[in-house]
């Protein structure tokens, strides 16, 4: 027998890793006929709620046990937390109330906490020259949907994205000894980014024979 559901609401949710994300439900209070599912990817059953034979049920050892001790249901309006996130957790999750035909879905993206990018002297580069030396700016670790940027003041010299966690990424930058200029490299996801500020008068002179 097919039923059909209506109401069908997607909610896109953006998270860092390490935090909480709470799937609401939109309920203040649980009713005595209600039933609630929860599933992950779309058709794993990760948590129910049968409110008239107070049943609260979270199943956090499906889907390879990412959800293991990370499930909490809300008794009273059903809305679905999951604790200490990884990047595992970026599903589509999918809300059904059996009782109200009505579902909602959630797409929650968990993004990994990003490294300080590093500022370097280029010893090797052949564009150095008594006037000026070349720099690097790289990420200390892989981490995947980030872009790493170099700023002179608020504006984009260069920039560089991955969404790959086996590329590193790197970006290179030439400036003057006597530059006055205020420089930046920034490595950025959608919801965070870390900042390296450039201090040309210790970096320009660290190569040997300068």
């Amino acid at each position: 027998m097919r039923i059909d559901f209506h109401l069908n609401v997607i909610v896109e949710i953006s998270v860092m890793e390490g935090d909480s994300v709470t799937l609401n439900c939109d309920l203040t209070e649980i009713k005595d006929n209600d039933v609630i599912q929860w599933f992950g990817n779309e058709n794993t059953l990760i948590a129910e709620i049968h409110k008239r034979a107070d049943r609260f049920t979270v199943y956090d050892d499906v889907l390879d046990g990412r959800f293991r001790d990370r499930l909490k249901l809300d008794n009273q309006t059903g809305s679905l937390t999951i604790t200490n996130t990884t990047t595992e957790h970026t599903v589509f999750y999918y809300l059904i109330f059996t009782s109200r035909l009505s579902s909602k879905s959630f797409r929650v993206s968990v993004y990994a906490r990003l490294p300080v990018p590093v500022i370097s002297r280029d010893c090797s580069s052949s564009s150095s020259s008594s006037s000026s030396c070349s720099l690097v700016c790289s990420s200390v670790v892989n981490v995947s949907h980030v872009t790493l940027s170099w700023y002179k003041g608020i504006s984009v010299l260069s920039s560089i994205s991955a969404s790959d966690l086996s590329i590193s990424l790197s970006l290179p930058l030439e400036v003057e000894y006597q530059d006055k200029n205020t420089y930046s490299c920034v490595l950025n996801n959608p919801i965070s980014n870390q900042t390296t500020h450039l201090d040309i008068n210790t970096l320009c002179h660290t190569c040997a024979g300068i």
